[in-house]
């Protein structure tokens, strides 16, 4: 039994009206499926005029806002859900029936997938920390390569507009990528069983999203559900907790200590780390873009999950230079004082900001200062794992946000302030030529941001600002 025939004559309702679940519009209405979509928010378009043109475009759709509709989330028989909708948290769960299937739209898409004649390849990654450095890194080496590959789940474009089914008589015929390069999130993991790639990694583990997930068990045991689903397993070394749990898989590992042979790792030659493939040298991480311990891990990673689709290791290690991250990610920021400004604006968890911390402060001399801002919206991480390296690495913390005053008890000296533009001149004041200053928030931005972009984009125009930029 196809996809298309379980679906057809049930009761399909896509929760959540934004980017995820208009996919998810988009693609049943292209089947010719009747469905509803209910979102809780009076008004998740635009403009009422944008609401007005998706109810004409999709006539086989209903729409229900402003509330989640009990009754139409009872009756319904399969429910897409979007993944930043906490089924539990906003008691949606109580009221799904017991026979109803939920699925979100990465699970969709993988059920179309594998019923295809010859379907798309996937290589996976998940992970706290640098996933989408890895999947971006991914997505460059393939074009680099000449790989016909899409880039596509927690970032990217939808991954259900990939598909394009023909009305053949098998609607399987598709004029998509050959493999597609996925980053899942925990949230996209909860509802995802169906994957079939050839590889995929948990690159690391620490507290995020905890006030979903409620425990880092849970978080852990949501994370691992991925690799049931790969046919290889690429695990950090540096990290026990990303080790697959099922039996007799294939795991390749990367970490930064020599590496066994068919592994990578690091190794010192003439004085210079390289990274390596068992007992081949492949790159000094000098002649790499981007910086640090954590990135050496991120460009190991990249390089396994690769290795495992069948790319060359030379042709990839050749392109690696060209490579030179994304922003808002350890992103250096212009600036004609002599300071090094670090825009660590994505690193939205504890785990991003150790990792930030580990992999700069050594680049810096013992007479340069390193001073953090951070702060935001923790989402019920436990901030404790910063004390030591706030007190050791750290010669200026700068607070800000919900969650601030509690970062500044970790040190004796924090410098509390209400508002990015603050932070950024009490750093001007603090810092020399030399030193270094790094935007690392260990927090979500959703307290004072609409998203870590903006807080990003703040931060630059900030430190770029010739004059006072509260005037």
């Amino acid at each position: 039994m196809t996809w298309l025939t379980a679906f057809k004559d049930k009761n399909i309702v896509v929760l959540g009206a934004g980017m995820t679940g208009l996919s998810c519009l988009r693609f049943l209405h292209g089947q010719g499926l009747s469905f509803a979509v209910n979102d809780s928010r009076a008004m998740p378009f635009a403009n009422a005029s944008e609401q007005t043109q998706y109810q004409q475009d999709f006539p086989r759709a209903k729409f229900i806002f402003g509330q989640w509709q009990a009754s139409l989330i009872a009756n319904a028989d399969i429910i897409i859900a979007s993944p930043g909708i906490d089924l539990a948290g906003e008691g949606i769960a109580g009221l799904i029936a017991k026979h109803c299937q939920v699925i979100g739209d990465i699970e969709l898409f993988c059920l179309v997938n594998n019923s295809r004649i010859k379907p798309m390849k996937m290589l996976a990654v998940t992970g706290s920390n640098g996933k989408s450095t890895v999947v971006s890194l991914l997505a460059y080496l393939a074009k680099a390569l000449g790989v016909n590959a899409a880039l596509a789940g927690n970032i990217g474009e939808p991954i259900l507009d990939l598909l394009q089914l023909g009305q053949t008589n098998d609607s399987l015929n598709a004029n998509q990528a050959d493999i597609v390069i996925v980053e899942l999130s925990s949230f996209q993991l909860e509802t995802l069983i169906s994957m079939q790639a050839i590889a995929a990694s948990v690159l690391n583990l620490s507290d995020d999203h905890l006030d979903r997930h409620k425990t880092l068990a849970n978080y852990q045991a949501i994370k691992q559900g991925i690799y049931p689903q790969a046919k290889i397993a690429v695990v950090n070394r540096e990290d026990q907790s990303t080790n697959s749990l099922v039996a007799e898989q294939e795991v390749m590992s990367f970490g930064l200590t020599k590496p066994e042979l068919g592994h990578f790792g690091l190794t010192v030659i003439d004085n210079k780390p390289m990274l390596m493939f068992g007992e081949q040298a492949l790159i000094s991480t000098e002649l790499l873009p981007l910086a640090g311990m954590h990135n050496a891990l991120n460009y190991m990673a990249a390089l396994a999950l690769g290795y495992n689709a069948g790319w060359p290791l030379s042709a990839m290690v050749e392109k690696l230079a060209g490579f030179t991250g994304l922003a808002h990610r350890c992103q250096r920021v212009a600036s004609d004082d002599g300071i090094q400004w670090i825009n660590d604006s994505k690193a939205t968890n504890v785990g991003a900001t150790l990792a930030a911390i580990t992999g700069l402060a050594p680049t810096l001399t013992n007479k340069n200062k390193l001073i953090v801002i951070a702060g935001g919206d923790g989402k019920g991480a436990d901030f404790y794992p910063l004390k030591a390296m706030f007190n050791d690495e750290v010669s200026q913390l700068i607070t800000l946000g919900k969650d601030g005053g509690e970062i500044a008890n970790l040190v004796n000296n924090a410098i509390k302030v209400e508002t990015l533009i603050e932070a950024v001149q009490q750093a001007k004041k603090v810092a020399a030529a030399g030193d270094m200053v790094l935007l690392s928030p260990a927090c979500a931005s959703i307290d004072m941001f609409k998203n870590y972009q903006v807080r990003g984009e703040q931060f630059i125009a900030a430190v770029q600002a010739k004059e006072n930029p509260c005037r």
